[in-house]
């Protein structure tokens, strides 16, 4: 996980030059804060987009007969369990949902409305991070419930990743259905 950390954090670093050169104006106050903030607006768009996008007699497919490959469905859960542990993790404060697991819910609105709710709340988070209060240390929650300290960013960045890796699991399933995935709509 330490080695992903660092990967990430140098792919932000990356991304600033880059930023640069597309004409988005990058300032050394809160830069990653900012960066990371707008990286995930867009990438939660995306993911609700998805979510809204597909049918609900589609969320109990699976891209293969592996009964231990999460449905579409079980992701959106996913995602929405994730979304509030690592943004109440870099808030400090308990997770408001922590006794439901909503990748056993079944159906599509309840899995939307969780998923729009857990972004909801992950969205006062990245708006009130900075650079004078990215680095202070949280508890941070490991999938045994147990706790441990770890960087607020480092929440933040983990769950962007994470948002990120399962968009593009969403995406799969939507193109085996011929379905446009919102990242490839017309704009």
């Amino acid at each position: 996980m330490g080695k992903m950390i660092v990967r990430v954090l140098l792919g932000f670093l990356l991304a600033f030059p880059l930023a640069a050169q597309a004409g988005q104006q990058v300032t050394s106050k809160d830069a990653l804060p900012t960066w990371l903030r707008n990286s995930y607006t867009s990438n939660r768009k995306f993911i609700a987009a998805a979510a809204a996008k597909v049918s609900e007699d589609l969320y109990g497919m699976r891209p293969g007969a592996q009964t231990e490959v999460r449905t579409f469905g079980q992701l959106v859960g996913h995602l929405a369990n994730f979304n509030y542990r690592w943004c109440s993790d870099a808030k400090g404060e308990k997770n408001p949902k922590e006794d439901v697991d909503f990748e056993k819910v079944v159906a599509k609105a309840d899995l939307v409305n969780a998923l729009n709710a857990a972004l909801t709340y992950c969205d006062g988070v990245y708006a009130g991070l900075s650079d004078a209060n990215a680095m202070d240390m949280v508890q941070g929650t490991k999938d045994d419930g147990t706790k441990t300290p770890v960087l607020r960013i480092s929440r933040l960045i983990i769950n962007l990743a994470h948002n990120n890796e399962h968009y593009g699991n969403m995406v799969t399933y939507m193109r085996i259905k011929s379905i446009v995935p919102p990242s490839s709509e017309p704009r």
